[in-house]
């Protein structure tokens, strides 16, 4: 047979579904997991969502224009212009989940080889669309200890003649990090000097807490000819499974490029984009209600964290995730330990491991992620089985 693809090959799997085949088999025993391995939280999807599904009743379920379905892109606009951004709908493109404008918008960037600076630790699957895409991440290291925070002269190390552009996500997954006002200013600034492009995931834009503002790389008017938003109804809405995303630039060039690709795979689902118009009809109520909900998730996880002897974490400051160091030399190790060798009460818990988190090698080896997704008790009571498993893994 005829080789396959050596970039398929060489692609890495899902590290937030690595650990899923042993937490399947853990399942057919009889043990209850606390799943905190992937960003699903359990809140429900607001009921104007399926308002919008059920008046949908049109006699042909037709194809929409590629830029998106004229009523979402309206909605868009107004959502932007509702939080002081000024985005012309000519400017918004829907994708199928944030995910598919990810890898448009690195096909539309870069050329194989050519180089996107993102902080790490960072959004593993992020990789799925380098590798296909050809362009190579080039890692500036952030560190838990000072909460992953960025620094200006890190940035510029890392710039080559190959740099094409700066990736961005703020607030950070898998961190939960919020980058100040100044920063963002920074990282502007360094991409003029530079000569980059800004591409800015902004998901979990208003997933902040303890009052912060957020500053979106949007408020900036010297960058908007640089600068490409990618955006999401995944996390803001509790909608992760409607695949509705955005793409937003000011710059024609790299709208042109999106436009072709967008032709290419014809439309986002028609019904799903109606739907999504009534997510947006729900203005900020939904919204912060969400946001809230997760501060007080926050707040349990991290509380409880701090009770377990040699585990370090910073507070999160925005997203629904938490990096912590734990005291085990391979949390790959240790989390499959728990998932086949450990329970509680016949209960167990899977996180996931961080180095697949990070590009530079040997990183991350003793930390792993949780997402907070699930109501404060269960929250409790799975950090509470995570100390028990640590002392009795270390005390074999």
């Amino acid at each position: 047979m005829k080789q396959l693809s050596y970039k398929m090959q060489d692609m890495k799997a899902s590290s937030v579904r690595k650990l899923t085949k042993y937490a399947d088999d853990a399942e057919k025993k009889g043990k209850k997991i606390y799943r905190l391995n992937i960003g699903q939280p359990d809140l429900k999807v607001p009921m104007e969502y399926y308002d919008h599904i059920r008046a949908f009743q049109e006699p042909t379920v037709e194809y929409m224009p590629s830029q998106g379905a004229p009523e979402l892109l309206e909605a868009v606009e107004t959502y932007y212009r509702s939080i002081g951004i000024d985005v012309d709908r000519q400017h918004i493109y829907i994708t199928t989940g944030g995910t598919e404008a990810v890898m448009f918008i690195l096909l539309a960037l870069t050329n194989p080889g050519d180089e996107i600076l993102i902080f790490e630790p960072y959004y593993s699957n992020y990789n799925t669309f380098f590798t296909i895409t050809g362009a190579r991440p080039v890692a500036v290291t952030t560190r838990a200890e000072n909460g992953f925070h960025l620094d200006r002269a890190a940035i510029e190390a890392k710039i080559t003649d190959k740099t094409k552009a700066i990736f961005v996500t703020n607030p950070g997954n898998p961190t939960g990090t919020a980058f100040t006002e100044e920063e963002v200013r920074m990282i502007a600034d360094v991409a003029k000097a530079h000569d980059l492009y800004i591409v800015s995931d902004e998901v979990y834009r208003e997933m902040v807490f303890d009052g912060r503002k957020f500053t979106s790389f949007g408020y900036l008017e010297d960058v908007r000819d640089r600068l490409v938003i990618i955006d999401s109804v995944s996390k803001r809405y509790s909608a992760c499974g409607a695949r509705i995303g955005v793409l937003i630039s000011q710059n024609d060039e790299i709208l042109a490029l999106i436009s072709k690709l967008c032709q290419g795979r014809l439309a986002v689902s028609t019904l799903e984009q109606y739907a999504a118009v009534g997510l947006y009809s729900t203005g900020m109520r939904v919204i912060h209600e969400i946001r809230d909900e997760f501060e007080r998730r926050r707040d349990v996880v991290y509380e409880s964290l701090q009770k377990i002897p040699g585990v370090f974490c910073q507070k999160p400051e925005g997203a629904f995730y938490l990096m912590c160091k734990l005291p085990v030399e391979d949390t790959n190790d240790f989390l499959i330990w728990m998932l086949q060798e450990f329970n509680d009460e016949g209960e167990t818990v899977m996180a996931a491991p961080a180095d697949g988190f990070y590009a530079t090698e040997g990183l991350g080896k003793d930390e792993i992620r949780i997402a907070y997704v699930l109501e404060p008790e269960k929250l409790r009571r799975a950090v509470e089985i995570l100390g028990k498993g640590l002392a009795a893994y270390n005390s074999r």
